[in-house]
């Protein structure tokens, strides 16, 4: 007779609802899991006559969660819940009135929620869902060609 470490029905039942738990918890692991780097040299392919043209990997990632690393352009107000963050430290923030004069170099973030800025010396890492395309927030008029949504960041 074989000797089962599973000695009885009720072992059996915990032992089979935890590999049910744990193939549930693999299946629906954390969206931080399938984040994806995103560099500021990443952003865009080529310039056409039409302008600034997003990279290959822009257009795969967009919808996607990204991570990307820069410096917060100071914000316009205190209690603002989006900032832009630049490839290098800047003392004023970079607006722009159209999609037409977009640098290349910066990203708008909203955030998910509220969170105390950081000078714009100290390197952070935003993470988000990347969205690309011209848009205009209807509460600032800012246009933005690139931006991270539903976005938390931290210090590097």
């Amino acid at each position: 007779m074989t000797k089962s470490f599973i000695s009885s029905p009720f072992d059996r039942r915990h032992f089979i609802g935890g590999l049910l738990l744990s193939a549930l918890c693999l299946k629906s692991r954390p969206s931080f899991a399938a984040t994806a780097d995103l560099t500021f040299d990443e952003l865009y392919g080529k310039v056409s006559v039409l302008g600034l043209e997003f990279s290959s990997k822009v257009k795969e990632l967009n919808g996607q969660e990204v991570a990307m690393r820069g410096f917060m352009a100071p914000p316009l107000k205190a209690e603002a819940t989006f900032f832009v963050l630049t490839e290098v430290p800047m003392a004023l923030c970079p607006f722009c009135s159209s999609d037409a004069d977009w640098p290349d170099n910066i990203v708008v973030v909203y955030l998910d929620e509220k969170q105390t800025f950081v000078q714009p010396s100290t390197q952070i890492e935003v993470t988000g869902r990347l969205e690309m395309g011209s848009w205009t927030d209807p509460e600032t008029g800012f246009v933005s060609l690139l931006r991270i949504r539903q976005a938390s960041y931290g210090t590097v």
